[in-house]
């Protein structure tokens, strides 16, 4: 998928002796976005860019060492006479140690004489890594300016890892002007490079750009035009991050020394078998315990303490992705835990008093956000008009981001259609769910709409479930829960055999509990989402349901 951006220039940082100035190049292409502010807390933003950095770059995924040189040279090996060899041997010592002297001589003038080439192609192989777009498309990042708050968000190199860092308007001392919207921002790591030398000593200004739309018109030969062929599934990991988040979850507060525990073990030991999970330990009242396996290392947490109603276990895998909030510990006031279940994703949210970074694992490193965890097949699902979903963004943009329920109350909204207009949108890139504070906010991700035919099945479970009723192969019956949900019974005629799923679907419309009969779901549970045979009982009690959720 192609994305064209436009800067008037790349974006810097300048370092003087009593102050520093960030200048974010915006994307031209856009919407005029723009903030002008000075940091208050110049080290903890440094700090906190770092981190997110950390994330851009990241990448976990297993890559084999390449052995085929070796393999060429034990096939070669088994071609040799051994015995002549011996003999050789014997009369080239002599001649080797003769030849040694000689060659260390011309060893030490060959030294001094190719210096100047040594040096010039490692400036050359430097400017090939800074400019390898592959590996470094990931650090523009997207940046949104609203009311409250400006936030940056990004993704690792292997899509497993999601990082949101907001900045709250306390953390500025002084904000110029802003203009509220969604960005993206020329950054390279010559830029990640400057922010090191933020100094507390110093005044930091921290800009977006205003400057760059004002010249628009009458001086584009000095636009720096950008042209980016992300892959589908980064963009459809951002839409499965913001439906992940907006699921019910386990929570839970840590001290930050508790993360550092964390870490310490993760530093300290390293598995050579499996299983290598986190064993969170969550009983009322009594402080978080966590066992790290194969190694059965039990942290306890005495300065956290659980208050969820009920006892609960639940393992998350990918754990070293951790390692990402160690430079965050020094300056976290606290951490919060959001977790989805056993073998689900994970979010850890720092608490950095005017600034909040949020990390979010997918279930662990190989699955990836975008192919293996289809969470938007579990967020709130009711059918929606496009009148309706119209009336409850436009609602959204007037304030820039809400609470639903106030946005229900303020509308006159049902709050089930307001969740899932603001799911809609969420899944076609036009809104996300703030973790840290539970509303929701309007991001565009992209100028122009996404080709949603493209990103909204990453696999056929959805569409082979959409046959299934059309063909008029699946049955159910629903019974209304007193907490509110209703739980679905019902059978899926796939070819030959008919499937018994049973599903259980919250007030929110959103999938809480489900058991099927087929081998998919034997295998997987929900960890890889809903099967088509879930979605086809869940999607059937609509029988003119609608598709339709991006206009």
């Amino acid at each position: 998928m192609e994305f064209n951006h436009g800067y008037h220039s790349s974006s810097s940082v300048e370092s003087l002796a009593d102050r520093t100035a960030m200048h974010f190049s915006p994307d031209l292409h856009r919407e005029p976005t723009f903030f002008r502010g000075q940091l208050a807390r110049p080290l903890v933003f440094r700090e906190a860019m770092s981190a997110l950095h950390d994330v851009v770059v990241s990448d976990l995924r297993y890559k084999p060492k390449d052995r085929s040189e070796y393999l060429a040279w034990v096939a070669r090996q088994d071609l040799v006479d051994l015995a002549s060899v011996a003999h050789m041997r014997a009369g080239t010592a002599r001649r080797i140690q003769e030849v040694s002297g000689e060659l260390e001589s011309l060893r030490r003038q060959s030294a001094a004489r190719m210096a100047p080439f040594y040096k010039a192609r490692k400036s050359y192989f430097d400017y090939l890594y800074r400019r390898d777009l592959d590996a470094w498309y990931v650090l523009d990042p997207v940046i949104t300016v609203h009311p409250d708050e400006v936030f940056f968000e990004c993704f690792s190199r292997d899509e497993s890892t999601y990082a949101r860092l907001g900045t709250s308007f306390e953390l500025y001392d002084h904000i110029r002007e802003f203009s509220c919207g969604t960005t993206n921002v020329d950054y390279s790591q010559r830029l990640y490079d400057e922010f090191q030398k933020i100094r507390s000593y110093k005044t930091t200004s921290f800009e977006i750009d205003p400057s760059g739309y004002e010249v628009r018109t009458d001086r584009e030969e000095s636009y720096k035009e950008v042209k980016i062929d992300l892959p589908d599934s980064w963009v459809r990991g951002f839409l499965q991050v913001s439906s992940a988040m907006s699921l019910p979850m386990v929570r839970f507060d840590l001290h930050p020394m508790d993360i550092h525990n964390f870490c310490f073990v993760l530093r300290r030991h390293r598995e050579l078998r499996g299983p290598r999970s986190m064993r969170y330990v969550l009983k009322p009242g009594q402080p978080v315990e966590v066992r790290f396996e194969p190694w059965n290392i039990v942290v306890r947490c005495p300065r956290s303490i659980y208050q969820g109603p009920e006892e609960v276990e639940i393992r998350v895998w990918g754990r070293r992705r951790l390692h990402v909030l160690e430079r965050l510990i020094p300056i976290a006031q606290s951490f919060s835990v959001h977790l989805l279940g056993t073998g689900l994703p994970s979010f850890y949210v720092a608490n950095l008093g005017h600034m909040s970074f949020t990390l979010g694992l997918s279930g662990w490193t190989a699955n990836d956000w975008s192919t293996a965890g289809n969470f938007d097949l579990m967020a709130p699902r009711a059918k929606v008009d496009d009148i309706t979903k119209r009336r409850v963004f436009d609602g959204l943009k007037e304030n820039w981001f809400e609470d639903p329920k106030k946005l229900s109350r303020r509308l006159d909204i049902d709050s089930k259609l307001v969740l899932g207009a603001l799911s809609a949108y969420t899944q076609a890139g036009r809104a996300i769910y703030d973790i840290n504070k539970g509303v929701y906010r309007v991001r565009e991700l992209t100028r122009e709409p996404l080709p949603m035919d493209r990103l909204r099945f990453s696999n056929e479970r959805e569409a082979e479930a959409t046959r299934w009723i059309e063909a008029g192969r699946v049955a159910s019956k629903s019974t209304q829960l007193a907490a509110g949900g209703v739980r679905l019974a019902g059978t899926v005629r796939d070819g030959r055999n008919s499937i018994a799923v049973t599903l259980v679907v919250d007030s929110d419309e959103r999938l809480i509990e489900a058991t099927c009969d087929c081998n998919f779901f034997k295998q997987n549970k929900l960890h890889k989402g809903p099967c088509a045979h879930i979605l086809a009982v869940r999607m059937g009690r609509e029988h003119k349901w609608s598709f339709d959720y991006f206009s």
